[in-house]
C-alpha cells in the first residue's frame, strides 16, 4: 500500500490524539493554561515555543496541499519541492504533494542558490514551497525558475515573487483528493549529502517508503505509546525515516528546533520522550556537558526515556561506553543506511546486541548483504571489501543518470561505496568508505578505525583523518583533532596515546583544528582535503624504526 494510507488510518483511529508537537527553545513565551503540566517549569516563568496538531489535522492540511496542487495543474508523477527549516508545515506538506500522485523532493537547507537552482531543474520540479530563512537565495534564481514554476511562501510577510501558502491553501478542501496511487509509483527524490562529490537525485518508490516505517517500528520495538524525538533535518532520510516508525504505530513525535544538551535533555523532560535519535557530535556535547557539570540530570525526568540510537555517521565504541556510564539502562541500536537505501536501517545493530558496539550490525529486516572485491566477488569472512545491500528500500535509480545508476545497482545489488568486515560471529564493521582509503607505501589504512581510536583519548572531542600526499609512501594519514572546550592538548599527547595502534596506523601528521560536520553529523572530509592537501603543515613528532 502506498505510505499515505498510514497516515489516512491514523487519522481515523486516532484524530484527537497529538501527531506532531513543535518545540522552538530559542523563543520564549509565557505558559498558557491548555498546556500540559510540565515538571520543570514553575507557574510564572517562561516556556519554549510550542505547537501542536493532531493525526486529524495533520491529514486535513494534507488533502488542503494535495487540491491546492491539483488545482494548480499539478498531476500524478510530476515534481514538488520543499526547501524549509524543521516545522510543523513540514511533514503535511510532505503528504499533500505524495496524496496528490506527486513526487516530494526535500531540498537540503544549507545549498547556496546555485546549488537550489540545480537541484530543483535536475529533478525537474515545477513547484516549491520555501520558507522566510530562504527568501533572497530563492530570489537570486527567480529569473532562471520563476516563470516555470509555481514558488509557494510559509511564513508570513510573503514576497512578492511568491504566493501565500497559508493563502492558497485556506480554499481548499480539506478531504483527501481521488488520486489512485499504486505501491509502485514514484514517491520521492532525496540528494544524496555532498561528502563525495556534488549531490545526485535519488528516486524512490512507495514501496521503499512503506518499507522504511515498517522496519523502523520493528528495529525499535516502538508502540502507540512512543514518542519520538526528532532533532535532524527532516529534508533528509534519516530524520524522514526514523519518524516514519512514528506514523506506522500512530505515536507522537516531537520536532526539536535546536540541539543544544541542555534543550535535548529539557524536551526529554518535558515531553516525556521515550525514544531520540542522536547524531554523534549531539551525544558528544551531551557528555561534555555532563563531564563539565554543565549539565545535570537530577530534577529531570528521563526515566522513560527506554532507546537512544545514533546513524548517518560511524560512532566510536568509546562514545557509547561512556554513555553507559551516565544512562545504565538505556537500550541503544547503531543504525547504518544511505539515502539509495532508504536511509538507516539496511544493517543495525540490534536492541540486544549492544556487546557488539562498534558494529554497524545485522541486515536489517527485508534486507541482504555481502560483502565483494573489485571483481564483485565476495571475499572471504573477515576479509575487507565493499558493502552491498538488497532489499524493498533499494532506490528506483538515480534520477537523469543512467550511468551512475549501472555503477551502483549491479542485479538488484546496492554498492554501497562503503569498506566493511564481516566477523566470525556474522556482524558486520564499517571499516571507510571506499574513496576514503589512505594507500601508505602499499599498505590500505581505513580512517574510520583510527578515528575510533583516538576519540577514546579524554582531551578528543572530535576527530577525522584523511590521506595528504607524500612524495616516498605516496600517501599518509593526517589526523585532525578538535580538542574538548577547556582543555589543552600537544601532539606529543596525541602521539604518546597512539602508541596503543600498530606504527604503521599511526597518524603521521597532527593538525589542531575544528572537524567540520554536515547537517546530517557525517565528517566533510572532501572539505578537508580542499583545506589541507598541498599546504605545508609541521610533522608529528613520530618514533619511526
Amino acid at each position: 500500500m502506498p505510505i499515505t494510507d498510514l497516515l489516512e488510518r491514523n487519522s481515523k483511529l486516532y484524530g484527537d490524539e497529538v501527531a506532531l508537537v513543535e518545540l522552538n527553545p530559542e523563543i520564549q513565551e509565557e505558559p498558557r493554561v491548555t498546556w500540559r503540566e510540565y515538571e520543570l517549569i514553575q507557574p510564572t516563568s517562561s516556556v519554549p515555543y510550542r505547537r501542536e496538531i493532531t493525526w486529524a489535522v495533520f491529514d486535513e492540511k494534507a488533502n488542503r496541499v494535495a487540491n491546492l496542487l491539483l488545482k494548480r495543474g499539478i498531476r500524478k508523477g510530476q515534481k514538488v519541492a520543499i526547501l524549509l527549516m524543521n516545522c510543523l508545515e513540514w511533514l503535511p506538506i510532505y503528504f499533500g504533494i505524495l496524496k496528490a500522485g506527486a513526487v516530494a523532493v526535500p531540498l537540503n537547507f544549507r545549498y547556496a542558490a546555485d546549488e537550489i537552482e540545480y537541484c530543483v531543474k535536475l529533478a525537474d520540479a515545477d513547484v516549491l514551497f520555501f520558507g522566510p530563512e530562504f527568501i533572497g537565495r530563492v530570489e537570486n534564481i527567480v529569473p532562471s525558475i520563476g516563470s516555470e514554476r509555481l514558488l509557494f511562501f510559509v511564513g508570513d510577510s510573503c514576497p512578492s515573487f511568491a504566493e501565500s501558502y497559508a493563502e492558497a491553501v485556506a480554499n481548499c478542501s480539506s478531504t483527501a483528493p481521488k488520486v489512485l496511487i499504486e505501491d509502485t509509483d514514484d514517491a520521492a527524490i532525496y540528494y544524496s549529502s555532498g561528502t563525495t562529490g556534488f549531490p545526485k537525485a535519488i528516486l524512490h518508490d512507495h514501496t521503499a517508503l512503506l518499507q522504511s516505517a515498517r522496519m523502523e517500528a520493528i528495529h525499535h520495538e516502538t508502540t502507540h505509546n512512543d514518542v519520538f524525538l526528532c532533532i535532524p533535518p527532516l529534508y533528509h532520510t534519516g530524520a524522514k525515516m526514523h519518524w516514519f516508525g512514528s506514523l506506522y504505530t500512530g505515536s507522537r513525535a516531537v520536532i526539536l528546533k535546536g540541539s543544544s544538551p541542555k534543550a535535548i535533555m529539557d524536551t526529554i523532560s518535558m515531553e516525556k520522550c521515550t525514544i531520540v535519535w542522536l547524531l554523534v557530535p549531539w551525544c558528544q556535547d551531551i557528555l561534555t556537558a555532563l563531564d563539565r557539570g554543565d549539565l545535570t540530570l537530577e530534577g529531570r525526568n528521563i526515566s522513560q526515556l527506554r532507546l537512544m540510537h545514533i546513524g548517518a555517521q560511524p560512532v566510536p565504541p568509546s562514545l557509547i561506553r561512556h554513555w553507559l556510564e551516565y544512562f545504565p539502562n538505556h537500550k541503544y541500536d547503531t543504525n547504518y543506511g544511505l539515502s539509495e537505501s532508504t536511509g538507516p536501517g539496511c544493517v543495525h545493530l540490534g536492541l540486544e546486541n549492544i556487546h557488539k558496539v562498534g558494529a554497524i550490525g545485522i541486515p536489517g529486516y527485508g534486507w541482504k548483504c555481502k560483502i565483494v572485491d573489485e571483481h564483485d566477488v565476495p571475499v572471504k569472512q573477515g576479509d575487507v571489501g565493499e558493502l552491498c545491500v538488497k532489499g524493498p528500500g533499494v532506490m528506483k535509480c538515480y534520477y537523469h543518470d543512467e550511468k551512475a545508476t549501472a555503477e551502483a545497482i549491479k542485479n538488484g545489488w546496492l554498492h554501497t561505496g562503503d569498506m566493511a568486515m564481516q566477523d566470525e560471529d556474522g556482524f558486520y564493521f564499517l571499516v571507510d568508505r571506499k574513496k576514503d582509503v589512505i594507500i601508505t607505501g602499499g599498505e590500505n589504512l581505513y580512517p574510520v578505525q583510527i578515528e575510533n581510536f583516538i576519540a577514546a583519548c579524554p582531551k578528543v572531542h572530535d576527530v577525522a583523518v584523511i590521506g595528504l600526499p607524500d612524495q616516498r609512501l605516496g600517501e599518509i594519514a593526517a589526523a585532525i583533532i578538535q580538542v574538548k572546550q577547556g582543555m589543552t592538548c600537544t601532539e606529543e599527547e596525541i602521539n604518546e596515546f597512539c602508541k596503543g595502534m600498530p606504527r604503521y596506523k599511526r597518524p603521521r601528521k597532527i593538525i589542531f583544528a575544528p572537524v567540520p560536520r554536515n547537517a546530517t553529523g557525517k565528517i566533510e572530509k572532501p572539505k578537508l582535503r580542499e583545506q589541507y592537501c598541498g599546504v605545508r603543515l609541521v610533522e608529528a613528532q613520530i618514533e619511526r624504526v
